[in-house]
């Protein structure tokens, strides 16, 4: 028999074993989508009290896609404002962060944005929500409070507030408008020429925004830029594509999909003109940059184009798309892997079996850049130069939080100072005094502030077991020294941590008169991974090393 009919004889006896895997599947989701409308029926017609066919459905939606992964989402009719907002940053509302005051046990405003309207109204951190309309918010949770701010664009109400500071209570009459989240907070210069772009997330448009602000410090005479991509969890794939556009060559493949159907195959390539190929840049990125963020420092990464500094990053490399369902219904559904210039995906987490695995570093494969530099696949983009930020101590994470006790000082004093000082000095040269720190200082001590419940909840739980096993008793001198070293002395630890503990607070401060954008300019004067760019960025000799290392013979 020749090599051709052997060839034909193997691809026709394979055919049918195609077709039957194909049959068995269909088969099996028929099988099932009869089981479980046969079961909803029974559940409907004898169970003991009446189904409310909406809950019950969207429970069964919802418990399906937990089997996948966490992307794919199921939107019910009343929540597909949420998917609208989570692709465009848009929502119609007041513009305000609010937050639940655990001793006051109110939900009060924690942040107005800049320019929106509750800001525009007049509307302060720390106003107690008492009202919307008539409808009383004394004792509703931040969701309830929220979901009643919000509305259509256009519409009135009337919000009622008391003023921590007067006592007063006091009416604002709003009006809603679409609400843009400020996906470019801050951008300016830094010393020696150095451009700075802070962008948050990569909603519709925002690569236009970052083209106007690089523009615009050009003009200004950077000469050098640092594009922060910390904490930014992704958006628009498109978008993120554009972005790399800025700063590299037209009919470049930045990203390509990869999925089970072919229309959920794409390759994106940048389509304008560049507006700056060979100024030096850092990218700096952490465990929160994600998605649209990675492909963006990733691309930049693979091309050789820029300096990615600080942290691994998250480690999303799926693809997700929108789909409309029946009756105003949408789901979103992860369709693809994508695949950076280099050729790799950088999905940190294998969802294909039950719960979730990440994959080990040693599963990973090598990849290398256009210039030769080796990058791996599997979990994020690993940074050129990792630099770790500075950590919080307990002390300054839980008075930010609030303590055991829910005292929430630190938000109260803020509170406060905002109500006595009408104005401060530009945030970056804002300091409290030594005056205000000292009185801080003693607020705490006296508010009775307690921090760092983990070691006295694993404390007690060991003096239980020891007591239930019957060895506490001569064991009681050491449980005792133990207990006393668990013990924190808060004014001490407030002196040891007093750098950490007052720029948190001045950073608070300042957001309160300069809202975001002040409080970042601010924070760049203390930020550790921040230095370390600017520090690339003005040594040529080793910014070069980085990108182009020599080669070994």
């Amino acid at each position: 028999m020749n090599r051709c009919l052997k060839w034909i004889l193997m691809v026709v006896t394979m055919l049918p074993v195609g077709a039957s895997a194909q049959e068995n599947h269909e088969l099996e989701v028929g099988k099932n989508l009869d089981i479980f409308n046969a079961l909803y029926s029974n559940l409907d017609l004898f169970y003991v009290d009446t189904l409310n066919p909406k809950q019950t459905m969207t429970a069964a939606i919802k418990g399906m896609l937990r089997s996948l992964d966490p992307y794919t989402e199921y939107y019910p009719e009343d929540e597909k404002k949420n998917l609208q907002m989570m692709l465009t940053g848009k929502y119609a509302g007041i513009g305000a962060l609010i937050k639940y005051h655990t001793r006051l046990k109110r939900v009060v405003v924690d942040e107005p944005y800049e320019g929106m309207p509750a800001a525009e109204v007049g509307l302060k951190k720390g106003d107690i929500i008492l009202s919307i309309d008539d409808t009383l918010m004394t004792d509703k949770n931040v969701s309830y409070v929220s979901s009643h701010l919000r509305g259509d664009a256009g519409t009135t109400f009337v919000l009622k507030v008391k003023r921590p500071s007067t006592g007063k209570e006091m009416q604002f009459k709003i009006t809603r408008r679409n609400i843009k989240l400020p996906e470019l907070p801050y951008y300016g210069m830094r010393p020696d020429s150095i451009g700075y772009i802070n962008l948050n997330q990569f909603t519709e448009g925002c690569a236009k925004d970052v083209r106007r602000a690089f523009v615009e410090l050009k003009n200004q005479g950077a000469k050098a830029l640092i594009f922060d991509l910390r904490g930014n969890g992704g958006g628009s794939e498109m978008e993120a594509v554009d972005i790399v556009n800025l700063w590299v060559p037209q009919e470049q493949m930045i990203v390509e999909n990869r999925g089970k159907v072919r229309q959920a195959n794409r390759v994106y390539k940048t389509r304008l003109e560049p507006v700056d190929t060979v100024m030096p840049m850092v990218v700096l990125v952490n465990g929160e940059t994600a998605s649209a963020s990675e492909i963006t420092s990733g691309a930049l990464q693979d091309l050789d184009r820029a300096v990615i500094v600080g942290t691994r990053t998250y480690g999303k490399g799926l693809v997700q798309v929108p789909l409309d369902l029946p009756y105003n219904t949408n789901v979103k559904i992860t369709t693809s892997h994508y695949y950076i210039p280099s050729g790799r995906c950088i999905q940190a987490i294998n969802y294909k079996r039950d719960g979730k695995e990440r994959i080990a570093d040693s599963l990973t494969n090598v990849f290398h850049t256009r210039g030769g530099r080796e990058v791996r696949d599997g979990g994020g983009i690993m940074p050129d130069l990792v630099v770790k930020n500075d950590t919080m101590p307990n002390i300054a994470y839980y008075l930010s939080a609030g303590g055991m006790d829910s005292t929430e000082v630190l938000f109260d004093y803020v509170v406060d100072y905002i109500n006595q000082h009408p104005t401060i000095a530009a945030a970056n040269d804002f300091h409290i005094t030594e005056a205000d720190w000292q009185t801080f200082r003693q607020r705490v001590i006296d508010s009775g502030f307690t921090y760092d419940p983990v070691s006295k909840k694993q404390f007690d739980e060991l003096v239980k077991t020891a007591k239930f096993e019957g060895y506490y008793d001569e064991a009681k001198d050491a449980f005792d020294a133990l207990e006393q070293k668990l013990k924190h002395d808060v004014a001490s630890d407030l002196d040891k941590h007093r750098a950490t503990i007052q720029q948190m607070l001045e950073m608070d401060i300042i957001s309160s008169y300069y809202y975001q954008k002040g409080s970042i300019e601010a924070g760049l004067n203390y930020d550790t991974q921040l230095k370390e760019a600017e520090r690339i960025l003005k040594s040529t000799e080793e910014y070069q090393r980085i990108l182009h290392p020599v080669k070994q013979k």
